[in-house]
């Protein structure tokens, strides 16, 4: 198809909008963007006091749950079997309502033991878990 030029009788106007300006003005833009940004972060720094670690304090709505290296199930330091841990977390949060569970994990204990043990909390309606981890 070959292009059609305006004729004298449709008068010599054109109904396009050139827009090889707009894109140009937008990269010159997008670039001055671009090079200023990095600039405009501001950076406090702060020298921060070095404390010793210390023991979180006890609280009575928490109980701690542990998953050993052999994919075993502790709470509070007795050895539950995985199938009846699902029963022993509703008893407990029966019992308190508020209760909270800190979840620890071994190292060297499998992924599929430590998500089993967390769908088993779920399950059971606990709503508040934490992982606890070893600062070094």
């Amino acid at each position: 198809m070959a292009m059609q030029l305006p004729s004298e009788e449709e008068g010599g106007e054109m109904s396009e909008i050139n827009v090889t300006p707009l894109v140009d003005v937008m990269l010159v833009l997008l670039v001055v963007f671009i090079v200023t940004a990095p600039l405009l972060t501001q950076v406090v720094k702060v020298k921060l006091p070095k404390t010793e670690q210390t023991e979180p304090t006890p609280d009575k709505h928490v109980a701690i749950l542990a998953v050993t290296a052999g994919g075993e199930a502790q709470l509070d330091d007795k050895t539950i079997p995985l199938p009846n841990l699902e029963g022993e977390l509703k008893a407990l949060q029966e019992r308190d309502p508020e209760i909270s569970i800190q979840l620890q994990a071994d190292r060297a204990a499998l992924f599929e033991s430590v998500a089993k043990v967390m769908a088993s909390a779920q399950r059971s309606g606990i709503d508040k878990l934490s992982f606890v981890t070893v600062a070094q």
